[in-house]
């Protein structure tokens, strides 16, 4: 049990604060039924979620996914410190892109072989009682709260700046030829300025991160009535199940954390092609 001193100084009260919630997670990553090997990885801890998604041809896929993941997973170590200040850790956060943009022209240049591999990247860090989302691609976030699911992440596709522009509408979505074209994603190429938004949290909300292996497959009301009033673990294989039954077209990973209070374990989980 921890006592409370009732004559804690404003710092102390400040570094007791940051510890007062985390992710509880679980996070389970599936090959899906039609391809024959898994490009996409995921990363759960206590302050960090994050879900990749690779391609490209000689299995280069699961190696910019691997490397987007584990570049992360190393940086993690420095920005979800409780001893640095929020400010600090949020440059350092946002610029784990660069990194993992850096990392993957070495390993083109290492081998060309891998030349035009890729991956999309969506993560959640959780800092005190706020969540800053990195995102680039088409790999989701969502929030539940309450009976409310939110789409937190905005896809970098064709088809969201077409339907930005009002050009197509959401029951055009399924049969555009151009459904599955990215407008960004991190492949090397030196050349990104993305924004770092920040929601509240609260303890009891629940994140979902996935990769569009599940979005694309499950409606909106689907993946809420199969994540609601479940534990995480049974959550998780709900979703899995669903696409599944669904024909599962492609790699699915599918992260859920929930804010709480109590204590979690100071380890990192990876998944899928980052094992």
């Amino acid at each position: 049990a921890v006592g409370v001193d009732l004559h804690e100084t404003e710092s102390s009260k400040e570094i007791r604060l940051t510890r007062m919630s985390y992710f509880a997670t679980s996070a389970r990553s599936a090959v899906g039924l039609v391809r024959s090997g898994n490009e996409d990885s995921g990363l759960a801890s206590s302050r960090l979620v994050a879900v990749a998604d690779g391609m490209g041809g000689h299995a280069a896929g699961e190696v910019a996914s691997k490397i987007a993941i584990t570049t992360l997973s190393d940086l993690s170590k420095i920005f979800t410190n409780p001893e640095i200040d929020f400010e600090s850790a949020d440059d350092i956060y946002l610029n784990s892109f660069h990194e993992i943009d850096a990392a993957l022209k070495s390993a083109v240049d290492e081998n060309p072989q891998l030349s035009g591999m890729g991956t999309t990247l969506t993560s959640l860090f959780l800092r005190n009682n706020s969540v800053a989302l990195l995102h680039i691609g088409d790999s989701r976030a969502y929030r539940l709260r309450g009976n409310s699911l939110e789409q937190l992440s905005v896809d970098h596709t064709v088809i969201q700046e077409l339907l930005n522009q009002g050009a197509i509408s959401e029951a055009d979505v399924a049969t555009h030829p151009q459904r599955s074209v990215l407008t960004q994603v991190l492949m090397g190429e030196g050349t990104l300025e993305l924004p770092l938004p920040v929601f509240e949290g609260k303890i009891k909300d629940r994140y979902l991160v996935c990769s569009d292996g599940l979005s694309s497959v499950l409606s909106e009301k689907e993946i809420k009535s199969l994540i609601k009033g479940k534990d995480r673990d049974e959550a998780v294989n709900a979703l899995i199940d669903a696409t599944y039954i669904n024909g599962a077209p492609d790699n699915v990973t599918v992260v859920i954390a929930d804010i709480v209070e109590e204590v979690q374990p100071d380890s990192t989980e990876k998944i899928g092609a980052a094992q």
